[in-house]
């Protein structure tokens, strides 16, 4: 895929790529060598994801510009990678022309979200935001733990465990656990 896209950027006028990674510590270690005019960012790296990296470069470089470019497509994952500072966000098999237009259009300062992306991200739920520890306990609950299991996973007590499951319920709208799971892989709260 990355032979791919560096053969697209690199047939058009006035772009080249630079370096290519295929982690995200990799990423990071060869945008502090390089310092590209944009960085196109993968959400699903080994280790360490897309938005953490995002995250990691512009702590250090706080004009770094990033399009991600995923196959996640969910408005949770949108969101937080907007959040972390990425100016562009693109799902993989849209067409490539896509992809030339958001990095010219992030290359001059703007943003680049096209429609289908604009929409996911209107569809997220005002105050649906989920705490980092209602994250952990909503992953384990994807995975099929119980409550006790959860709780002693992370060193928290079953009633604690309970509290969280009642406030991820309210916050995605859910009926039940199953419903909750199927909603957050919906959003990209959660990914397997």
């Amino acid at each position: 895929m990355r032979v791919g896209i560096a053969a697209i950027i690199n047939n058009h006028t006035g772009m080249l790529t630079v370096a290519q990674a295929g982690t995200g510590e990799e990423a990071v270690e060869l945008y502090y060598h390089y310092l590209p005019d944009i960085t196109l960012m993968d959400l699903r790296l080994p280790q360490m994801s897309g938005v953490d990296t995002i995250r990691a470069i512009r702590m250090r470089h706080s004009q770094a510009r990033f399009v991600v470019l995923t196959t996640y497509e969910g408005d949770e994952d949108i969101h937080q990678a907007l959040e972390a500072g990425a100016q562009g966000y693109i799902i993989k098999g849209m067409p490539y022309d896509l992809l030339i237009n958001a990095i010219e259009r992030v290359h001059a300062g703007g943003r680049f979200l096209p429609g289908p992306v604009k929409r996911a991200l209107e569809s997220r739920t005002p105050d649906s935001d989920l705490s980092q520890r209602e994250r952990q306990v909503l992953e384990l609950v994807a995975t099929g733990n119980s409550n006790k299991k959860i709780g002693e996973l992370l060193g928290i007590t079953e009633a604690t465990v309970k509290c969280h499951v009642s406030t991820i319920l309210m916050r995605l709208n859910a009926a039940d656990r199953t419903q909750a799971v199927i909603r957050a892989l919906q959003r990209g709260l959660v990914h397997f």
